[in-house]
């Protein structure tokens, strides 16, 4: 390699090299603003564990989410149980949160980021607080807007537009902070929507044996029943030329399986009128009954309730052996005591009006003749004469 050679290639090392530093500076420039205090904790000393309620506002919303005899409650909601994973979540994703950007600026651009203090005004952020046992508040938040991730040049060729996607959020720390800071979470899931934050566990009805539906318009309400649980579905007081068709009943014979909810309100307070019961026994002894109102805005407004019929003891088998006996015994005691245990679980959902989406319960909701093999299509054809 003679000289001119090595200068073209030490050239062309120094250009390659500048080029990457750009496409890396590039690359990081959205949270490359100032250094003090970057990298530390967010909420150095929110202690967690003695968090007892949680405040969100937003606009003039406000939700406040309450621990009380060891569960989260959400208050705008009568106190139905809270969703613990999720309230679990947040509040570690902001003990462990860290600073990523820091903003010198003056109140008088806090408009800009959406955060003034919450309220009917515009330009409002959305305001955390959290409060110990006996009121002590042990943090707080005013997270603004969403910092935004600015796309590549090739990313605007591709359609992604140039306004980019979140990848963090302006916030001020502290009550009366005035110190805006980034942190790399857009925290999109804080919003004081009640209905958000509920506990979501619902029915499982398991192994059922009747299944009934009850219309105002009583040639609309059918009845399966099946022996066993190996058996075929059979309908109740089928008459002269109604025949079930198996593809059609497979949507409803598994009513309440992995039920789920959008609301709640207290029964007491919201009576529904309801048009249809749906009734579902199990081979378990577990009874199930919905009183379901007409469909508002995508949701079936129901009330539930549920009672079984457990047997105190087990009765032998007929071919049982003594030498079996204990392992028997102990079995059945283990059996009813989670039937019991599932039992008191979802008694506790009979005191409230659900709104249940209408996809989980228009297949259910199938009319009689929906249920049917359609005569017409196997009519038999005349002879030819």
């Amino acid at each position: 390699m003679n000289r001119k050679q090595f200068l073209i290639l030490l050239v062309l090392v120094v250009v390659i090299g500048a080029a990457g530093l750009a496409v890396y500076q590039r690359n990081n420039n959205s949270w490359h603003h100032g250094g003090a205090g970057i990298g530390r904790k967010l909420l150095p000393d929110l202690p967690v564990n003695d968090v007892v309620q949680i405040t969100i506002q937003a606009g003039t919303n406000e939700l406040t989410l309450a621990r009380r005899d060891n569960l989260w409650r959400v208050h705008e909601r009568a106190d139905y149980p809270a969703d613990f994973s999720q309230i679990s979540s947040l509040l570690t994703k902001l003990a462990d949160l860290k600073v990523v950007q820091n903003e010198d600026l003056g109140p008088s651009q806090f408009g800009r980021l959406e955060l003034l203090p919450p309220g009917a005004a515009a330009n409002t952020g959305t305001a955390l607080e959290f409060k110990d046992q006996a009121g002590k508040t042990l943090g707080s938040l005013l997270l603004g807007k969403k910092h935004l991730k600015k796309p590549s040049a090739k990313s605007q060729l591709g359609g992604m537009g140039d306004e980019g996607w979140p990848d963090g959020r302006y916030l001020l720390a502290g009550a009366g902070s005035k110190s805006v800071v980034v942190v790399s979470d857009p925290l999109e899931t804080v919003l004081p929507k009640p209905e958000q934050w509920l506990n979501k566990d619902f029915l499982n009805v398991e192994k059922p044996r009747l299944i009934a539906v009850q219309f105002p318009e009583a040639t609309n309400s059918w009845k399966l029943t099946r022996a066993s649980e190996t058996n075929d579905w059979q309908l109740a007081g089928a008459k002269a030329g109604e025949k079930l068709d198996a593809t059609k009943i497979t949507s409803v014979t598994a009513p309440f399986s992995s039920a789920s909810f959008n609301d709640v309100a207290p029964l007491a307070a919201t009576p529904a009128a309801s048009n249809t019961v749906v009734t579902v026994e199990t081979f378990d002894g577990f009874a199930y009954t919905a009183k379901i109102g007409l469909k508002q805005d995508d949701n079936f407004p129901a009330s539930v309730a549920v009672t079984a019929s457990l047997p105190a003891s087990r009765t032998p088998g007929k071919d049982e052996k003594p030498e079996d006996k204990a392992k028997l015994d102990k079995d059945f005691q283990t059996h009813q005591k989670a039937l019991t245990d599932k039992l008191a679980k979802e008694q506790a959902f009979t005191h409230w009006l659900y709104q249940l989406p209408s996809y989980s319960l228009d297949e259910l909701l199938k009319t009689r003749p929906q249920l049917l093999v359609d005569a017409s299509t196997n009519a038999v054809a005349p002879a030819e004469k």
